[in-house]
């Protein structure tokens, strides 16, 4: 091991002059582990934004080889290593590089094939899963396949990922009812017990020693939220965008995206008859353009402690140049362009984010607030105020009593109307799906959390969520009524969610997953009702 930890430690010396950028899945569980190690002071994790790059990641792992850690930490630190040491740039000590086949490669991870050459790099993995998801009155089966594929050439990175999932019963209803998993856009199936879907992501890179510019298809996440993120989630489906990182100096971080969404709304103007006889509808179906563009700065003053201030705008109908500039006053450049009028106009928002990690003993604390609209000078004016935001406080503490045991809590709260628009194809939305927390606006949450890895790559989570839910409301109610609908107003269903996961990751990508849900659910004027769900699965590939 203390060969090993010399050679990536090398290898990281190198990357500060030739870093690449390929992006690790932000669902991969390095982000938990990175976290919590970042949570105990011993590295400095910048994640306010997700995905990171794998030579971040690979940064911090070396960091952490010099770190007093844990038997279970350690062992992980090793496993994690195996996965990412093929991130850093060529070595001398591998002057002749290597090509392998279905075999280890030489950190000692598996691939279908591995390439590291002294300009070149490419690694592929196969992708296959099933799964068995059993409920109260349903269930359904799915199988998945597909491959994931990463490489550098110098200064340049490239990722593409493609996974197919075929499902077969009766809960297939389940995919996209109200849950913080990501939305699932559902290939045409002439059978109600039969679904297909697939995830398609990529990304082309080019950086530079403190920066990167990407063009991909992607998942882009902002902030700390444990059941869910009020800025940016995944439950929306991935999208296209333009994202670039930067950051001159070390305490001080910026980043800018540009990506394109789905309105869902038919453009009756450019949508024209095809003259194809009827076949199809005779119709070519033209959507409303609709985009969200996003740029924030993150102060990093003190080891441990973060601050993010971030804009961003979801505008429609064609592109705009101005948006295009990363340092533009979006807000004001919209309002000129519009000439003030609220039906020329875009949808924007403000948001910040606070983290603080291991200034208080093994401890993370967070708080998010995000801005729709707001009256500073009526905030406190229940008849005039129009305080239209959401914000989350959560904490939690690891190490409880016993080694790897994190204990924490969460409180989220979105005012009514936030993410929504007087015109459709502005609201906070993507394929119809809400780009920020998946409960929408109107409600409230209240969640306990525990995580414990008892066994190295073993990790158990459980936890309990109770929410309040009201109505959406109406336009007139959000930009006529006097004074707004109070919070929670139409109250519409409490609900109780308990959630317990265990996964196992074998071998690098390799997952055997068991999840048990139990909801329980009051409709407002109505029964009770309670259901549950278990769900078994194995995964080779995220």
């Amino acid at each position: 091991m203390k060969r090993l930890f010399t050679l990536f430690f090398t290898l990281v010396i190198f990357s500060s002059t030739q870093a690449q950028t390929v992006f690790e899945p932000h669902t991969s569980p390095i982000y938990g582990y990175l976290s919590r190690m970042a949570q105990k002071g011993l590295v400095e994790f910048n994640d306010v934004i997700r995905p990171v790059s794998r030579t971040h990641i690979l940064q911090l792992l070396d960091t952490l080889s010099n770190r007093p850690l844990l038997v279970i930490e350690k062992k992980e630190l090793e496993f994690y290593y195996q996965e990412f040491a093929s991130s850093a740039p060529f070595s001398a000590s591998l002057s002749e590089g290597f090509t392998t086949l279905v075999k280890k490669d030489p950190y000692g991870r598996i691939r279908l094939l591995g390439v590291n050459h002294p300009d070149f790099k490419l690694f592929v993995d196969p992708i296959v899963g099933a799964r068995l998801v059993n409920g109260s009155d349903r269930s359904f089966r799915e199988l998945s396949n597909g491959v994931h594929l990463w490489g550098q050439a110098k200064r340049f990175g490239f990722q593409a990922y493609y996974r197919d999932h075929a499902l077969t019963g009766s809960g297939l209803n389940l995919l996209n009812s109200e849950n913080p998993q990501t939305y699932v856009i559902s290939l045409i199936n002439r059978d109600a017990n039969k679904r297909n879907h697939n995830e398609i992501r990529g990304n082309i890179s080019y950086s530079w020693k403190n920066g990167s510019v990407n063009i991909g298809k992607d998942h882009l996440l902002m902030g700390y939220g444990e059941t869910g993120k009020i800025i940016l989630s995944d439950r929306a489906p991935s999208f296209p965008y333009l994202r670039l990182d930067y950051q001159p100096l070390k305490w001080i971080y910026f980043n800018y995206s540009h990506t394109f969404l789905n309105s869902n709304i038919v453009d009756s103007v450019r949508t024209y008859p095809t003259g194809t006889t009827g076949v199809s509808g005779d119709i070519r179906i033209r959507y409303i353009p609709k985009y969200l563009v996003a740029h924030s700065l993150t102060f990093l003053p003190l080891k441990g402690l973060s601050i993010t201030v971030g804009e961003s705008m979801v505008y429609s109908d064609k592109l705009d140049i101005g948006f295009f500039i990363p340092v533009m006053y979006f807000k004001g450049y919209d309002n000129n362009r519009s000439n003030y009028l609220i039906n020329a106009g875009s949808n924007g928002q403000i948001f910040l984010q606070a983290s603080s990690r291991n200034h208080i003993k093994n401890t993370h604390l967070y708080a998010t607030w995000f801005i729709d609209e707001l009256s500073l000078t009526k905030i406190f004016n229940p008849a005039q105020s129009r305080n239209q935001f959401g914000i989350q406080l959560g904490g939690s503490v690891t190490d409880v009593g016993l080694p790897y045991l994190t204990l924490g809590a969460e409180y989220t709260r979105v005012n009514p109307f936030v993410y929504r628009n007087l015109l459709p194809a502005q609201e906070y939305l993507h394929y119809q799906t809400e780009l920020g927390d998946w409960m929408g606006n109107n409600f409230d949450r209240l969640a306990l959390i525990a995580k414990f890895t008892p066994l190295p790559k073993l990790r158990l989570d459980l936890r309990w969520w109770h929410i309040r839910k009201g109505g959406p409301g109406t336009l007139v109610d959000q930009y006529q009524a006097i004074p707004q609908p109070p919070f929670l107003f139409d109250h519409q269903r409490t609900r109780n969610d308990l959630f317990f996961t265990a996964q196992y990751e074998w071998i690098n990508n390799m997952y055997f997953t068991l999840q048990y849900q139990q909801k329980t659910e009051k409709p407002t004027n109505s029964v009770q009702r309670s259901d549950r769900l278990l769900s078994v699965g194995f995964s080779y590939g995220l």
